[in-house]
């Protein structure tokens, strides 16, 4: 069947509850990966106890808002080009926790800089990443 003949697919809606609950199992993941303890996920997600409970255990009853997208999104890329910068398993994971001399961190950990708690924070990391890469991909 050619491609113009077959149905398209909706467009996903990233603010539905089941776009948040997806964003945020691979949000878990990552957190697993990283070795990241409940206050430091709560720091990424500027999120509340009790809310970061309820969505680890699957109940996520509404959308992400806008701040808890843009988070996500820059945990995601971050982990996406320290991948790409670190092929050898573990070698991306334990990257994050390293102190770093570059000025952006100042001898701290990106880790460290992350959990600053302004989304820039996380945004400088990404970027600083993403040249270290040679760009976007």
């Amino acid at each position: 069947m050619s491609a113009i003949l077959k149905p398209k697919k909706p467009p996903v809606d990233v603010r539905s509850p089941a776009a948040a609950a997806a964003a945020l199992r691979t949000f878990f993941k990552i957190a697993e990966r990283w070795q990241l303890s409940v206050p430091q996920q709560l720091r990424l997600l500027d999120a509340s106890r009790s809310t970061l409970y309820a969505w680890r255990n699957g109940d996520v009853k509404a959308a992400l808002d806008r701040a808890q997208l843009e988070r996500l999104s820059y945990v995601f890329g971050i982990f996406k080009a320290l991948e790409m910068l670190f092929p050898q398993p573990g070698r991306a994971d334990a990257w994050i926790r390293k102190p770093n001399a570059a000025p952006l961190f100042g001898g701290r950990s990106a880790l460290e800089r992350m959990l600053a708690g302004n989304v820039a924070d996380l945004y400088v990391v990404r970027q600083y990443l993403d040249a270290q890469r040679g760009g976007w991909a």
